[in-house]
């Protein structure tokens, strides 16, 4: 049996595909190796995988996951896997490679993460060739969850929300900015925590204040980064990640705006993933 796995910071997509070509899946949280250990990892999965899944019986597991670049924090993930799953081949990646190859197959082209964080990369059908940085949440991450939450959660501690947004807010929270800095400053995983907003502007999309900061987000991830790729209007736009999918018409209105047609917008890579790797393996 392979297992195929997508993991972002908040949520890791697993499907397990057996010798007939069935697929079973089901969800972990995220494993972002920057912000957990391989003891957390295996903690954390001997608690939530399915009491029916038979480890032992898993042959090749793949594994592109969110922080998954250097060659350190790839070893934090890998090692956590080969702990729980014994017998099996393990290979970890990037979640970037994972969103390239869901997005684009074996095709060129360009690809983008809009989830708690971003990133982008120009594929040549097999790897990826160019990257520019996100710098996650503290430099970066523009349009972004946790970027989108991090400017929700600013205004709403100065008091700057509209539109009776104030009050909604906390009502819908509860939080004070003592409790927030809380958070922020003395508990574990603070981008997830901040990409949890964003949801509330979601829910009030029909206010001018929260399409407005949606917007700006994603004008500055096209600014900041993808206009920055060589010959990127050459390229359509691809996008996987919740951000990017919940505010797809915003995004496709930005992208245009910068002279990229709008390919595929979905909000998890792992049925199209798993689909590449199906065909992969027909040509070995």
């Amino acid at each position: 049996m392979i297992i195929i796995a997508d993991g972002g910071s908040t949520k890791t997509n697993w499907c397990l595909l057996d010798e007939t070509g069935t697929r079973v899946y089901f969800n972990t949280e995220g494993y972002n190796p920057y912000f957990i250990d391989t003891a957390g990892i295996v903690a954390s999965l001997d608690k939530n995988l399915p009491d029916t899944l038979d480890r032992n019986a898993v042959t090749d597991l793949y594994y592109y996951g969110a922080g998954c670049s250097a060659g350190e924090k790839v070893e934090i993930v890998a090692e956590a896997m080969r702990t729980v799953f014994t017998r099996a081949r393990v290979n970890v990646g990037h979640d970037l490679l994972a969103a390239a190859r869901a997005l684009l197959g074996f095709e060129p082209g360009f690809a983008a993460i809009l989830g708690t964080g971003t990133n982008s990369a120009i594929y040549d059908g097999r790897d990826v060739t160019v990257n520019i940085d996100s710098l996650g949440y503290f430099l970066g991450d523009e349009g972004s969850g946790s970027y989108i939450g991090k400017r929700l959660l600013r205004d709403f501690m100065r008091g700057y929300l509209p539109d009776g947004l104030q009050e909604a807010f906390f009502e819908t929270y509860g939080l004070t900015n003592e409790q927030i800095f809380d958070h922020l400053y003395n508990q574990p995983l603070p981008n997830r925590f901040l990409a949890s907003f964003s949801r509330f502007a979601y829910d009030h999309n029909n206010v001018s204040y929260c399409r407005e900061i949606v917007l700006e987000g994603f004008e500055t991830f096209f600014r900041n980064l993808v206009t920055h790729y060589p010959s990127y209007q050459d390229y359509s736009f691809n996008c996987v990640g919740s951000v990017g999918y919940n505010f797809r018409d915003a995004l496709t209105q930005v992208a245009q705006g910068h002279g990229m047609q709008v390919g595929k917008i979905i909000r998890s890579p792992i049925d199209d993933l798993v689909s590449y790797h199906t065909e992969l393996a027909k040509t070995v």
